[in-house]
């Protein structure tokens, strides 16, 4: 068999690009980062942040709207990609189209949609006067970002299972078919733990982009304390820099420990599956 090992000049050659970009985009930004929210004393600089009420509350309602929309992405995008997998009929690629077309979209965009929809002049508030006599309004809440985080989190996570549906071996519904198994044993027994890789890995990345979200909160941001917003607060009209640099490596780490953690529970199949 041959060798196909390149030698060493050409292996660092082509790993030299990847190591420029690691060290100019991620670990010299973070340095600065640690070196300013440390502000001459790390551990008070952190202490006072992960013990600040108001950051706290930002934290979690940061950490608990990702984890919603998450869920919520996974259950919408597990359907709709699984039926689009089973069946053709006409219109069918159109529909993908226009399922994926928010990937187009940046997220103040994603966020005067919301407005539109679910703003003081938005369809939903309209609906709700005619039919109830009161105008709904929720896009400048939380409920808005959760809508707003939704629309743009299910193209990629449709995506992912779309493709991995495409992999599954019909053989073994045909066999468990057979022996009686039902639409629900099959969905549990066969194709989550089929799915499972690919919607660990596309439910981490919806999570990551959720929580770092920015334009769409920034568009919304009326009634909105999610951490994002704050470290923008925190940076521009308080001028505490040290603080959201803080801020910003603890969401930085609370990121990284999600991905890292679906990392190691997806395992090397996730490249097959997805």
């Amino acid at each position: 068999m041959q060798d196909l090992t390149l030698p060493r000049g050409w292996r660092v050659a082509m790993l030299l690009p990847a190591l420029v970009v690691f060290l100019a985009f991620w670990l010299m930004p973070i340095a600065v980062l640690v070196r300013i929210s440390g502000n001459g004393d790390a551990i008070q600089a952190y202490r006072a942040v992960l013990t600040n009420p108001r950051y706290l509350d930002s934290l979690w309602q940061t950490v608990l709207l990702s984890l919603l929309v998450t869920l919520a992405t996974l259950v919408l995008s597990v359907l709709a990609g699984l039926f689009l997998t089973r069946h053709e009929f006409r219109g069918k690629s159109m529909l993908i189209s226009m399922l994926t077309l928010p990937l187009a979209f940046p997220g103040v965009v994603v966020g005067f949609m919301v407005i539109m929809l679910a703003g003081r002049q938005g369809l939903i508030g309209d609906l709700t006067l005619r039919l109830f006599g009161f105008k709904a309004v929720f896009a400048y809440s939380l409920a808005g970002l959760f809508l707003g985080y939704l629309y743009f989190s299910i193209p990629r996570v449709i995506l992912a299972v779309m493709a991995a549906a495409e992999s599954l071996d019909a053989s073994l519904y045909e066999a468990a078919a057979s022996l009686g198994a039902r639409s629900w044993a099959l969905m549990r027994d066969i194709t989550l733990p089929a799915l499972a890789p690919a919607l660990i890995a596309s439910g981490a990345m919806c999570f990551a982009t959720s929580v770092g979200a920015f334009g769409t909160a920034f568009t919304l941001a009326t009634d909105i304390d999610v951490l994002p917003m704050t470290i923008y607060t925190e940076f521009t009209l308080n001028a505490n820099v040290a603080t959201a640099a803080a801020l910003s490596v603890v969401l930085g780490v609370v990121t990284w420990g999600v991905l890292m953690l679906a990392r190691n529970f997806s395992g090397p199949s996730v490249g097959a599956a997805g």
